[in-house]
């Protein structure tokens, strides 16, 4: 029976031992978890980690490229740390962070482009922020607009994933309308091509066709065009959007018309449908949030099932 247990220990022990080199060190406290868009579109992952004295575990975002990462403390020192994890998901630990550490390095195939959009979709299980180029004005966060304005970036409390369009050159057209001897502008974005443009003094509503389905069309006007709140429709049939103040006294009204036909705007009191999201929010993210042990578990859980076949096999052959 003692060389049963004996036998059974060594096999646990020389399985396992790659789980043990997972992630070495306990995870790191992060006071800052960012990554960087240039106007090129390459992306930059930063990491600020407080001091500790014991080495430390931080985990990386999918698509790291390992050769570029680089470990320094505050004063710029260059620090020893080490690669683990497996697959696309890995971690770094950092054997001796006792000042504050940055970490740095770049991603890879992580953007996808169609057409003029740029999708970035990308999770991490804690809170991050996201830095946009100077040339990028306005984002779709899970589909909602957010006019970046002169912050140029968001923040994901929580965590977890996010979907993330933008346009890579904004297509922007300029309408001009009269009412009451004053003129207005709209500005329309959307890469669909844009007709028969309207303004209804009557009404007071802005109407225009599509002609092109599953596009981003994004409206802006001067408050007091149309009476707010506003309802749209497609085809006569009422449609979601959401709406963003860009700056002082105009609003952005976004929406992502699934089939071509007539848009028409109007002001009413009827908010059915309306998700207001300014850019001085942060986001909630509805997305199944990321655990930081996953795969380590789920490795784990592995080696004790084949433990127990090993054991059993073994202890079936004794009795024989």
């Amino acid at each position: 029976m003692n060389k049963i247990v004996f036998l059974s220990l060594i096999i646990f022990a020389l399985i396992a031992l790659p789980v043990a080199n997972a992630q070495f060190g306990e995870p790191a406290y992060q006071k800052l978890t960012q990554l960087t868009i240039d106007e090129s579109e390459n992306i930059q992952a930063k990491h600020v980690i407080g001091f500790s004295n014991n080495p430390v575990s931080v985990n990386l975002f999918e698509g790291a490229i390992t050769d570029s990462i680089t470990v320094t403390n505050e004063d710029g020192e260059k620090l020893e740390f080490g690669i683990t994890g497996m697959g696309d998901y890995g971690a770094i630990t950092i054997f001796s962070p006792d000042k504050n550490t940055i970490v740095k390095y770049n991603l890879e195939n992580i953007l996808r482009q169609s057409d003029n959009i740029i999708t970035l979709n990308i999770g991490y299980p804690q809170v991050f922020s996201i830095l946009f180029s100077e040339k990028t004005e306005l984002i779709f966060l899970n589909n909602n607009i957010i006019q970046l304005g002169d912050k140029k970036g968001i923040s994901i409390n929580g965590g977890g994933y996010v979907n993330v369009d933008y346009y890579s050159k904004i297509p922007k057209q300029i309408e001009e309308v009269s009412w009451e001897e004053n003129k207005f502008y709209v500005e329309i974005i959307t890469d669909s091509e844009i007709n028969k443009f309207n303004f209804n003094q009557d009404s007071k509503s802005i109407s225009f066709q599509i002609n092109e389905k599953n596009k981003f069309v994004t409206v802006t006007i001067e408050e007091k065009l149309l009476d707010g709140p506003y309802f749209i429709f497609l085809n006569d049939e009422k449609i979601q959007y959401t709406t963003s103040l860009s700056k002082e006294n105009y609003v952005s009204l976004s929406m992502k018309p699934q089939v071509i036909g007539e848009i028409v705007i109007n002001g009413s009191e009827d908010i059915d449908g309306l998700t207001k999201i300014t850019s001085d929010d942060t986001l909630s993210v509805e997305s199944e949030s990321i655990p930081n042990d996953y795969f380590i578990w789920l490795v784990f859980g592995g080696v004790l099932i084949i433990v127990v076949i090993v054991v059993i096999i073994i202890m079936r052959k004794i009795k024989k």
